[in-house]
């Protein structure tokens, strides 16, 4: 296991590409923290992001995952890109010949993808915690690590999503088609949902089908946090209106998620396999 980890990083570490984007990943996760400096100060409206509760433990972890989450895109392109330099330099044909099985390139490239979602879960888990001591206004022992469900969740979701471009990577082979590939499932996602509720069944309903599509189902392990703001909660009161979410995941959220990512590896191994390298 650890001999194919190294032989994936050392690819990794060679291609300039895929360093920069590593670079601007973690350097952009650090960024949440300059969240924390953002002040309006006009006249008699004076308003700081950070004393909104945005920092506050637990609620931390739910923000600062779900704003991480929106980056993944960078990681995403590099496990594209790595499989698609497999084929343009001609490197899977090597590691093959070499002595590199099938099933042994496909464990190696999941557990790159292990790798990338652990080191950022461990990242945004460090960045939060930090935030938080400086900011919240609840530094008990027992608030603090509550909720740290949402960690569990980031952690699932990038696996599944990293999983799903691996896939892709395998099944399309070029980065660029690849990327377009996700954008166009996406759309398909989209467009079903709108389907399936114009012309089938109530929100709910359609709500709960689409929690089975992969894209979909990633979504729902990790929910929106900002309706739970308390300055977004007093400006719907003022307005009459209530929001009333349920912003926590629930096993069967996971489960469907891991269901995906075995589904994922388990394609890329198939394809991988029938086909004539």
């Amino acid at each position: 296991m650890k001999r194919l980890l190294q032989i994936e990083l050392i690819k990794l570490w060679n291609n300039r590409a895929s360093k920069t984007l590593i670079y601007g990943y973690f350097i952009l996760l650090t960024c949440i923290a300059l969240i924390a400096a953002i002040k309006f100060d006009i006249g008699p409206i004076k308003f700081h992001l950070a004393e909104q509760g945005i920092f506050n433990f637990p609620y931390i972890w739910h923000f600062n995952t779900f704003v991480a989450a929106l980056l993944k895109i960078f990681l995403a392109i590099i496990i594209v890109s790595m499989m698609s330099n497999e084929y343009t330099y001609k490197t899977i044909k090597q590691n093959l010949i070499d002595g590199l099985s099938k099933k042994e390139f496909i464990a190696s490239k999941f557990l790159t993808v292990v790798l990338f979602s652990l080191v950022s879960t461990g990242f945004v888990f460090v960045t939060s915690l930090i935030l938080g001591i400086i900011y919240s206004d609840y530094t008990e022992i027992g608030i603090i690590f509550s909720d740290l469900r949402f960690l569990v969740a980031y952690f699932i979701k990038l696996l599944g999503f990293f999983s799903f471009c691996l896939f892709i990577g395998i099944l399309v082979k070029r980065s660029a088609f690849a990327l377009g590939f996700l954008i166009l499932w996406q759309m398909f996602e989209g467009f079903t949902r709108g389907m399936i509720r114009w012309k089938l069944f109530d929100g709910d309903t359609t709500d709960a089908i689409m929690g089975f599509f992969p894209l979909n189902a990633m979504f729902n392990v990790l929910k929106e946090p900002f309706t739970r703001l308390s300055a977004v909660q007093s400006v719907a009161n003022q307005i009459g209106e209530e929001i009333a979410l349920d912003y926590g995941t629930t096993l069967l959220d996971m489960v469907i998620v891991i269901a995906w990512t075995a589904i994922f590896i388990w394609g890329s191994y198939a394809i991988l396999k029938k086909r004539d390298l």
